[in-house]
């Protein structure tokens, strides 16, 4: 990924906190079948190993688990928020008519070695730390135990974990920091405006920590 010095995120906490808030990531490989890409929810450890560890299954059937070998380098990228920039939000192209669209993002990419976890004690724990997480906001949280043992049971048997050692964590977050805080700001306020409210948000924090010559 081409990162420019302006738009480089390079502090783990808060590509940890991308990573969290956004866990659907796109994993990236290049097995022996060649480059493949799946789509699927991760679980971050922060606490293990030097950047974090990311933990998530594939389905059986799925060859993606045969095609990897444990200790093969992977690609996981995570991204945040992302929009369309019309040059017309930035009051300087109505004084100087010298810019052009652009899009901006944020975007984790997880770089790290694998692990196949074909055991049926690492993918139910793996399941049941998902099912915490994303269940906690239901008024009633939905747990394993809802099911009948055997329904689950023979569920988690069709379901192979895969396990991501960090080794690499690269971030980028273009909120166009190059731009004067003018076209910045207003930008931001313009996809606020048009409900794209997170972008809109993470544009008008760029802002004032442009105005005050800090990093966001």
């Amino acid at each position: 990924m081409y990162v420019p010095p302006h738009f480089a995120e390079s502090r783990t906490e808060v590509l940890h906190s991308l990573i969290e808030k956004n866990p659907f990531g796109s994993l990236i490989t290049n097995g022996k079948n060649g480059l493949d890409a799946n789509h699927i929810p991760f679980e971050l450890s922060k606490e293990q190993g030097h950047l974090g560890v990311l933990h998530s299954h594939v389905a059986r059937a799925n060859p993606i688990w045969q095609d990897l070998a444990t200790g093969d380098e992977v690609l996981v990228i995570f991204r945040e928020a992302h929009a369309y920039i019309s040059p017309n939000w930035y009051p300087s192209k109505h004084d100087f008519h010298k810019q052009v669209p652009t899009w901006n993002y944020r975007v984790a990419h997880a770089y790290g070695r694998a692990t196949i976890h074909d055991d049926e004690r690492y993918v139910r724990g793996m399941v049941a730390r998902l099912t915490r997480t994303h269940e906690a906001e239901q008024t009633v949280p939905w747990k394993m135990t809802d099911s009948p043992k055997e329904f689950i049971d023979t569920l988690l048997k069709a379901i192979v974990g895969i396990e991501i050692e960090i080794t690499r964590l690269v971030g980028k977050s273009k909120l166009s920091q190059n731009k004067e805080e003018r076209d910045i700001r207003n930008a931001g306020e313009t996809l606020k405006a048009r409900g794209e409210a997170v972008m809109g948000e993470a544009m008008l924090v760029a802002a004032a920590a442009k105005a005050e010559g800090t990093k966001i």
